[in-house]
């Protein structure tokens, strides 16, 4: 579980590389930064009193506070588990971590980094905290039968479904729908899907608490899933374009995981294969749709991350395998009553986290301006925000940057 935790802790940088690979230039470090700082943000928030919100006692909507400031949390297990309390403390904050940093996908490039900081700490507990009590914590959904063996609700669907409402209040880029706005470095695009997946099986595996059958179960789907995928999504693109794109392949390995994130657990392997092939459809299909449209939710959390998980929780309903996961059999195998636990998780979750997120959001953008002038985008958030390029053309730019900060 130690192990476990470092690699989903791994997985928020390849998160940044693999965000900062999509956007422009001029705007990498700014991209890197929302993820490194989420880091930060998420721990904090977690320890003071998001743990406490998910995972003490059994209210249907919420945690309490038993455990706020880590009160309780220490080597003893907690009920029915057997690794020590705060090893599951840290393992569980290291997905509110990386599932806060997704978000900063829908704002990128145009975003203010104070007021992002801000949103990522009660975001952290106000929207992740509550969605994993829910599925995790004893809440509402676990107690009405809904499985999701790691994270389709509070990880997946919110991720995506904020990042609408988070891409709709803060409002389009100024370029946006008039020019091209291209991904400036495919191979780090590439190599943060590829380290995600590694950090994957932590964040699967891991989830079984144990090396008995649900956790190798999930770790051994976590390969065969995301390959499906990334397959299908390569056919999709040499039949459609007659050229297999690297941005795709690498969205293609995050779509899989994503989609057998829920259902890791509880699905056979052949199903498993299935659903890679299954999730690709859905997740192109909105790529190909929402640039067409205003919403400017700029790295396609929905489609690799909204769209994914949807799939993945519905997928446990039709296919979710007594013989192989020990808890619960699927529409297929006979239990139409698992596909309504699922599409009832589906829904909650989507309409709960887009309303608090849209929320939070106003609130905060009455207090202060939610994104850079329109002058300041043009020049780019990494010097805007930071001070720093990504790409220091010479020793004249790191001049112009020096000044540029001393200015602000």
């Amino acid at each position: 579980m130690l192990v476990a935790t470092a690699l989903v802790l791994l997985m928020t940088p390849a998160l940044g590389l693999f965000y900062a690979g999509l956007v422009r230039a001029k705007n990498t470090l700014n991209t890197f930064m929302m993820c490194v700082a989420a880091m930060g943000i998420a721990t904090l928030t977690w320890s003071v009193i998001g743990y406490s919100f998910a995972f003490d006692g059994d209210g249907d909507l919420i945690g309490g506070f038993g455990h706020a400031f880590l009160q309780g949390v220490d080597f003893v297990p907690r009920e029915g588990m057997t690794i020590p309390h705060i090893v599951f403390f840290a393992f569980q904050a290291t997905f509110c971590i990386i599932t806060t940093a997704l978000v900063a996908g829908a704002v990128v490039e145009r975003m203010r980094f104070v007021p992002f900081l801000i949103f990522a700490a009660l975001w952290s507990v106000l929207v992740y905290a509550v969605l994993a009590h829910w599925a995790f914590g004893g809440g509402w959904l676990i107690e009405g039968g809904t499985l999701d063996f790691a994270g389709g609700v509070p990880v997946e669907i919110a991720s995506g479904f904020s990042a609408v409402a988070a891409a709709m209040v803060v409002g389009a880029r100024k370029d946006y729908g008039r020019q091209a706005i291209l991904p400036h470095n495919g191979m780090f695009v590439l190599v943060g899907a590829g380290l995600l997946w590694f950090g994957w099986f932590g964040f699967n595996g891991g989830s079984g608490f144990s090396t008995g059958n649900a956790g190798v179960l999930a770790f051994v789907n976590t390969l065969l899933t995301p390959a499906a995928t990334l397959v299908t999504w390569i056919i999709l693109d040499v039949i459609r374009n007659k050229q297999a794109t690297a941005v795709g392949a690498a969205t293609a390995i995050v779509v899989g995981c994503v989609a057998i994130t829920p259902a890791g657990g509880f699905i056979s392997p052949g199903w498993a294969l299935v659903l890679g092939v299954v999730a690709t459809f859905p997740s192109y299909a909105v790529i190909l749709w929402r640039p067409k449209t205003k919403l400017d939710e700029t790295l396609d959390v929905l489609a690799a991350h909204g769209t994914a998980g949807v799939v993945g929780m519905i997928f446990i309903g039709l296919v979710a395998e007594t013989g192989w996961n020990g808890v619960s059999d699927g529409l297929i195998y006979g239990n139409a009553g698992q596909l309504w636990d699922q599409l009832i998780a589906v829904v909650a979750a989507i309409v709960y986290a887009f309303v608090v997120t849209y929320g939070l959001l106003k609130a905060i953008g009455a207090l202060m301006p939610l994104r850079v002038a329109e002058d300041e985008e043009g020049t780019g958030l990494d010097l805007v925000a930071h001070g720093e390029e990504a790409y220091p053309a010479s020793e004249g730019a790191l001049l112009v940057s020096t000044e540029f900060a001393s200015i602000r």
